[in-house]
């Protein structure tokens, strides 16, 4: 079993501040990491690998320190990893054409795996644009992940209900966070992984013609949270009273 894996650095969404002046996030500074769910994405392939054998390559289009959050991903178990730096201001568009050349290079696959969304931009659009541009079947949204030998079935969480799907390879799947738990490398793997090829393609190797930026991002702000600290502390019954009052002048209740 052939698997690609798709992973993204970001930044550490939960160490962001808001400028109070300028309701800017504040990023300088903030540590990089791979988005959690395409964690998840790559312990699903190990899973997978287990069960059938074959090999895993993780795939990532980003800066050249990127190569830092790769090494990550082969301790976990990846065989290999290919990085390509993008353009400046490279968006979804791009960057789903870029990962869709690199595994058009790749060659021989039989899954590729991608989180839902990235914890960063959350737009869930890169697994099915890859999908697009590679031709083949795609499966969102999965919380469980059955590899068989010539075919693969999967229960697709849409909200309200579950819907389970099979498709024959190859074939992309986008996972959710609650497919699994991500290993934690042991430090003999960590040791290990620092033989493991990393590899960083020229863009011009992976895709033919100029790429055409579409999305532009105007304003990016956060949203302003101010707390009132109210302190109920009369007995149980009036707090409660009171504070179901309050939601609903708020209209937080109606």
């Amino acid at each position: 079993m052939n698997i690609v894996v798709c992973a993204k650095q970001v930044v550490d969404v939960s160490e962001i501040k808001i400028d109070p002046q300028t309701q800017k996030p504040i990023i300088t500074g903030i540590a990089k990491k791979i988005s959690d769910i395409d964690k998840n994405a790559l312990e699903e392939g190990i899973r997978i690998k287990e069960k059938h054998g074959g090999k895993i390559t993780v795939i990532s289009v980003g800066s050249a320190d990127v190569k830092e959050r790769i090494k990550e991903l082969l301790a976990m178990g990846a065989d290999e990893g290919v990085l390509v730096v993008p353009p400046d201001n490279a968006d979804y568009a791009m960057i789903s054409h870029i990962l869709a050349g690199v595994i058009k290079k790749i060659g021989s696959y039989d899954i590729v795996l991608c989180g839902e969304a990235s914890i960063d931009m959350f737009s869930g659009q890169m697994g099915p644009r890859i999908a697009g541009f590679l031709g083949i079947p795609q499966i969102t949204y999965a919380q469980k992940v059955s590899a068989e030998k010539d075919h693969v079935v999967s229960e697709r969480n849409l909200g309200d209900k579950i819907v389970t799907m099979e498709s024959l390879y190859p074939v992309l799947i986008t996972v959710t966070k609650e497919i699994n738990v991500p290993r934690l490398p042991s430090l003999m793997q960590i040791l290990g992984s620092a033989s493991k090829p990393l590899l960083i393609w020229p863009m011009d190797g992976v895709v033919s013609g100029q790429l055409i930026h579409k999305i532009s991002t105007i304003d990016v702000k956060g949203v302003p949270m101010q707390r009132k600290n109210i302190v109920y502390k009369d007995d149980i019954d009036k707090s409660v009273e009171k504070l179901v009052n309050d939601l609903a002048k708020e209209g937080v209740l109606r």
